[in-house]
Protein backbone atom coordinates (compact mmCIF):
# COMPACT_ATOMS: atom_id res chain seq x y z
CA UNK A 1 0.00 0.00 0.00
CA UNK A 2 3.12 2.36 0.33
CA UNK A 3 4.14 2.22 -2.93
CA UNK A 4 0.54 2.94 -4.11
CA UNK A 5 0.80 5.89 -1.92
CA UNK A 6 3.34 7.00 -3.77
CA UNK A 7 1.64 6.67 -7.05
CA UNK A 8 -1.28 8.70 -5.93
CA UNK A 9 1.24 11.62 -5.61
CA UNK A 10 2.30 10.81 -9.21
CA UNK A 11 -1.52 11.37 -9.86
CA UNK A 12 -1.83 14.72 -7.50
CA UNK A 13 1.10 15.94 -9.12
CA UNK A 14 -0.02 16.22 -12.39
CA UNK A 15 -3.54 17.38 -11.33
CA UNK A 16 -5.15 14.01 -11.27
CA UNK A 17 -7.18 12.91 -8.27
CA UNK A 18 -4.77 11.14 -6.34
CA UNK A 19 -5.42 7.47 -6.48
CA UNK A 20 -2.73 4.92 -6.94
CA UNK A 21 -2.33 1.05 -7.42
CA UNK A 22 -0.14 -1.79 -7.59
CA UNK A 23 -0.94 -5.61 -8.61
CA UNK A 24 1.13 -7.85 -6.98
CA UNK A 25 1.71 -12.00 -7.29
CA UNK A 26 3.90 -13.95 -5.11
CA UNK A 27 5.53 -10.59 -4.12
CA UNK A 28 6.19 -9.96 -7.50
CA UNK A 29 5.10 -5.87 -8.90
CA UNK A 30 2.80 -7.19 -12.07
CA UNK A 31 1.72 -3.80 -13.28
CA UNK A 32 1.04 -0.51 -11.54
CA UNK A 33 -0.36 3.19 -12.06
CA UNK A 34 -2.41 6.67 -10.75
CA UNK A 35 -5.55 8.14 -11.98
CA UNK A 36 -4.77 9.93 -15.17
CA UNK A 37 -8.39 10.48 -16.71
CA UNK A 38 -7.57 14.14 -17.24
CA UNK A 39 -4.69 14.19 -18.94
CA UNK A 40 -5.45 10.87 -20.82
CA UNK A 41 -8.67 12.48 -21.75
CA UNK A 42 -9.92 8.79 -21.30
CA UNK A 43 -12.85 8.32 -18.45
CA UNK A 44 -11.62 4.74 -17.86
CA UNK A 45 -8.37 5.85 -16.92
CA UNK A 46 -8.63 5.21 -13.42
CA UNK A 47 -5.26 3.73 -11.36
CA UNK A 48 -7.15 0.34 -11.31
CA UNK A 49 -7.68 -0.06 -14.88
CA UNK A 50 -4.07 1.46 -15.54
CA UNK A 51 -2.71 -0.84 -13.26
CA UNK A 52 -4.42 -4.20 -14.87
CA UNK A 53 -3.72 -3.35 -18.28
CA UNK A 54 -0.07 -3.04 -17.36
CA UNK A 55 -0.13 -6.25 -15.29
CA UNK A 56 -2.12 -8.21 -18.47
CA UNK A 57 0.38 -7.00 -21.06
CA UNK A 58 3.29 -7.58 -18.60
CA UNK A 59 2.30 -11.64 -17.69
CA UNK A 60 0.26 -11.94 -21.62
CA UNK A 61 -2.98 -12.96 -19.96
CA UNK A 62 -6.07 -10.68 -19.32
CA UNK A 63 -6.73 -13.17 -16.20
CA UNK A 64 -4.70 -11.95 -13.50
CA UNK A 65 -5.37 -15.51 -11.32
CA UNK A 66 -3.93 -15.79 -7.67
CA UNK A 67 -3.20 -12.00 -7.49
CA UNK A 68 -3.93 -8.67 -5.02
CA UNK A 69 -4.43 -5.25 -6.06
CA UNK A 70 -3.65 -2.95 -3.00
CA UNK A 71 -5.51 0.54 -4.55
CA UNK A 72 -5.91 3.82 -1.98
CA UNK A 73 -9.14 4.12 -2.90
CA UNK A 74 -12.37 2.25 -2.38
CA UNK A 75 -12.87 1.12 -6.20
CA UNK A 76 -15.73 2.21 -8.26
CA UNK A 77 -18.32 0.15 -9.76
CA UNK A 78 -16.66 0.56 -12.99
CA UNK A 79 -13.38 -0.91 -11.62
CA UNK A 80 -14.64 -3.50 -9.82
CA UNK A 81 -16.35 -5.04 -12.81
CA UNK A 82 -13.17 -4.88 -14.74
CA UNK A 83 -11.65 -6.69 -11.37
CA UNK A 84 -13.84 -9.33 -11.59
CA UNK A 85 -13.25 -9.70 -15.15
CA UNK A 86 -9.64 -10.12 -14.79
CA UNK A 87 -10.12 -12.81 -11.79
CA UNK A 88 -7.93 -10.54 -9.46
CA UNK A 89 -8.26 -12.68 -5.72
CA UNK A 90 -8.23 -10.02 -3.26
CA UNK A 91 -8.54 -6.27 -3.35
CA UNK A 92 -7.28 -4.36 -0.02
CA UNK A 93 -7.93 -0.57 -0.36
CA UNK A 94 -7.29 1.98 2.30
CA UNK A 95 -10.04 5.10 1.99
CA UNK A 96 -13.66 3.87 1.76
CA UNK A 97 -15.71 5.79 -0.89
CA UNK A 98 -19.11 6.98 0.51
CA UNK A 99 -20.26 8.86 -3.00
CA UNK A 100 -18.79 5.89 -5.34
CA UNK A 101 -17.52 3.13 -3.65
CA UNK A 102 -18.29 -0.79 -4.72
CA UNK A 103 -16.63 -2.72 -2.32
CA UNK A 104 -19.72 -2.17 0.46
CA UNK A 105 -19.98 1.74 0.71
CA UNK A 106 -22.18 2.63 -1.82
CA UNK A 107 -22.49 -0.67 -3.78
CA UNK A 108 -21.01 -4.38 -3.49
CA UNK A 109 -20.02 -5.51 -6.42
CA UNK A 110 -16.77 -7.08 -5.22
CA UNK A 111 -19.43 -9.16 -2.70
CA UNK A 112 -21.96 -9.79 -5.21
CA UNK A 113 -23.56 -13.34 -5.17
CA UNK A 114 -24.84 -12.83 -8.39
CA UNK A 115 -21.69 -12.65 -10.12
CA UNK A 116 -19.70 -15.71 -11.41
CA UNK A 117 -15.95 -14.77 -9.77
CA UNK A 118 -15.72 -14.92 -5.94
CA UNK A 119 -12.44 -12.67 -4.20
CA UNK A 120 -11.68 -11.42 -0.96
CA UNK A 121 -11.81 -7.49 -0.15
CA UNK A 122 -10.46 -5.32 2.84
CA UNK A 123 -10.54 -1.79 3.76
CA UNK A 124 -8.53 0.58 5.48
CA UNK A 125 -5.08 0.00 5.33
CA UNK A 126 -3.05 3.16 5.34
CA UNK A 127 -6.88 4.27 5.42
CA UNK A 128 -6.56 8.13 7.46
CA UNK A 129 -3.27 8.49 5.31
CA UNK A 130 -5.16 8.18 2.11
CA UNK A 131 -8.29 9.95 3.45
CA UNK A 132 -6.19 12.50 3.82
CA UNK A 133 -4.06 13.08 0.96
CA UNK A 134 -7.28 12.65 -1.20
CA UNK A 135 -9.38 15.31 1.72
CA UNK A 136 -6.53 18.17 0.98
CA UNK A 137 -6.36 17.75 -2.82
CA UNK A 138 -10.19 18.11 -2.87
CA UNK A 139 -9.60 21.38 -0.65
CA UNK A 140 -6.81 22.76 -2.29
CA UNK A 141 -9.36 22.14 -5.58
CA UNK A 142 -12.56 24.28 -4.05
CA UNK A 143 -10.07 27.25 -2.78
CA UNK A 144 -8.62 27.60 -6.47
CA UNK A 145 -12.19 26.44 -7.64
CA UNK A 146 -10.70 24.28 -10.12
CA UNK A 147 -13.17 21.58 -10.81
CA UNK A 148 -13.75 19.63 -14.17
Amino acid sequence: MRRALELASCAEARGEVPVGAVLVRDGEVLGEGWNRPIGAHDPSAHAEIITLRAAAKAIGNYRLLDTTLYVTLEPCVMCAGAIMHARVARVVYAATDPKAGAAGSVFDVLGSERLNHRLQYEGGLLAEEAGAQLRAFFRARRKQGSFQ
